[in-house]
């Protein structure tokens, strides 16, 4: 290993001691490294490591207070977002920037300094699109989109800037094993003609996998740079964190009484391109955790709104220990013990300007006894959120902090944290480490092992098959709204799951 750089290339971009600095926080410390022209560059680290602030100052969106910052041989210290582009250097978010009410075409064209007529603009689209394998009808609505459609927006967005660096931030988290690969085969096609990519995500394998080169912070700090490929997912994680990680712990679980049943829930599609539910059946016990497979778009937000109570079901159909809980909604749900934690974690789990204490009071008010008789307990309400940033290590200056001020991954830690810490009976999460890195992520699913091991029953949803099957006991898989016949995850292959992806409410062999 060898720290700084090592370019056999020209250098599309170089930053040389790159320092920037929050109240009571320095996010980078004398940076230093390079993205040689045609490299797909991965830029690793814990959440709170410094990444994010990094690549906003390359972006525009934040100025550095010290260093330099070159793109090709010209100095780059772009005032904006706008100004970035026009040198050419294209973003895309982890979060999504998008305006739900618009098209594909019109949010695209709001990224464009000149946009083209509709016309020749929904053909660009159309042409790019399918080119790179990520295909896209321009007349949509984001709303209709499901996350996986939303994130090739993006994508598509940057791609017809035609930049010359182009970032991108855990393109993959909601990608399917499938659309990851033909994303890579567009961002080889894009190196291919000399397009520097600096690539974040905590996913190692598919950093070892596709990427040329990696430079690793830590708190801050450039503290090694490699070939990804000479290393495996383990080193690079105890590069990132300082030290080994340690092992998840599966023990000491033993499923015990039937806490959730659901019976023939059905409900139709809440909008024109969204996934209606059709006759979901599942069993859940205490102690027990649930795996739901599927590709994105096919009911997995409609299902987490019909168990958490955002969307009311038919009497009989959402059962809790004996209780039936489907004509309640989300908060009555909450204070019976059924719990959610919904994929959006921006928006959705959490109101992006509030702080982290009032986020708390979103769901934990009445299980935690936070709000008496329409009285807000504001020093026991900071006291549970400080109580979750310390057990889930949100790296944050205090809990006033904004939600929107937080990585991604911390984001994530405090949602997930926020749930498994109110002792739900049943906890329903969808996609529990999109974003979070690996450390993190191991943390997060010991969490839901550990809230299982003392009696709860959790669902976990997730596009991440290797997650699922290190979390779960048995495995469903989502189809067009039909959830399968469980099967035991001891011994599932992926090949298996595959089949079941594609149309497992059909297959008698993917039945007990």
């Amino acid at each position: 290993m060898t720290k700084g750089t090592n370019l056999t290339k020209a250098a599309v971009f170089r930053a040389t001691g790159i320092g920037k600095s929050y109240p009571g926080v320095r996010a980078n410390d004398d940076v230093s490294f390079a993205v040689a022209e045609g490299e797909i560059h991965a830029l690793l680290g814990e959440n709170g490591a410094g990444k994010s602030t990094l690549v906003k100052m390359i972006y525009g969106l934040v100025r550095p207070d010290q260093g330099q910052m070159w793109l090709g041989d010209a100095p780059h210290h772009p005032a904006d977002p706008r100004a970035a582009r026009a040198a050419g250097v294209a973003m895309v978010f982890q979060h999504f920037s998008l305006f739900d009410a618009l098209t594909v075409a019109e949010n695209i064209a709001l990224g464009m300094e000149n946009p083209p007529p509709r016309r020749e603009l929904a053909t660009r689209i159309t042409q790019v699109s399918h080119d790179f394998g990520l295909p896209l009808n321009p007349s949509r609505r984001i709303v209709t989109l499901s996350a996986g459609e939303r994130q090739r927006v993006e994508i598509i967005r940057c791609l017809l800037q035609n930049p010359r660096l182009l970032i991108m931030d855990e393109p993959t988290s909601v990608l399917t094993p499938q659309e990851a690969e033909l994303l890579f085969a567009t961002l080889r096609k894009l190196a291919a003609r000399g397009t520097a990519i600096l690539y974040i995500s905590h996913k190692l394998d598919e950093i070892r996998s596709h990427c040329d080169r990696a430079t690793i912070l830590r708190h801050g700090r450039v503290v090694d740079s490699c070939d990804p490929r000479a290393h495996t997912a383990r080193e690079l994680a105890a590069m990132m964190v300082g030290s080994e990680m340690r092992l998840i712990d599966r023990t000491g679980r033993r499923a015990g009484d039937m806490v959730l049943r659901v019976e023939n829930l059905s409900r139709s599609a809440p909008t024109a391109e969204g996934t209606a539910l059709k006759g979901v059946n599942l069993t859940l016990r205490a102690g027990e955790i649930l795996g739901i497979g599927g590709v994105a778009g096919n009911g997995q937000e409609e299902l987490l709104a019909a168990l958490s109570g955002e969307a009311r079901s038919i009497p009989g159909s959402v059962t809790l220990e004996g209780r039936d809980l489907s004509a309640l909604g989300p908060e009555p749900r909450r204070e019976a013990g059924l719990l959610a934690a919904p994929e959006d974690r921006l928006g959705h789990a959490a109101v992006p300007d509030f702080s982290l204490t009032e986020n708390t009071l979103l769901t934990a008010g009445a299980r935690k006894g936070l709000v008496r008789r329409g009285l807000i307990d504001h020093a026991g309400a900071r006291r549970y959120a400080e109580s979750v940033i310390s057990a889930f290590d949100v790296r944050i200056p205090g809990p006033g902090t904004a939600a929107r001020a937080l990585s991604g991954g911390n984001l994530q830690k405090f949602v997930i944290g926020r749930e498994v810490m109110q002792a739900p009976r049943v906890l329903v999460v969808n996609q529990p480490t999109w974003g979070v890195d690996a450390g993190a992520a191991a943390a997060v699913r010991q969490s839901l092992l550990d809230l299982a091991r003392k009696g709860a029953g959790v669902i976990v949803i997730s596009q991440d098959l290797d997650e699922l099957l290190e979390l779960s006991d048995r495995f469903c898989a989502l189809n067009e709204g039909r959830l399968s016949d469980p099967v035991p995850t001891e011994g599932l292959t992926l090949d298996r799951i595959g089949l079941m992806l594609g149309g497992a409410h059909g297959m008698e062999e993917a039945r007990l």
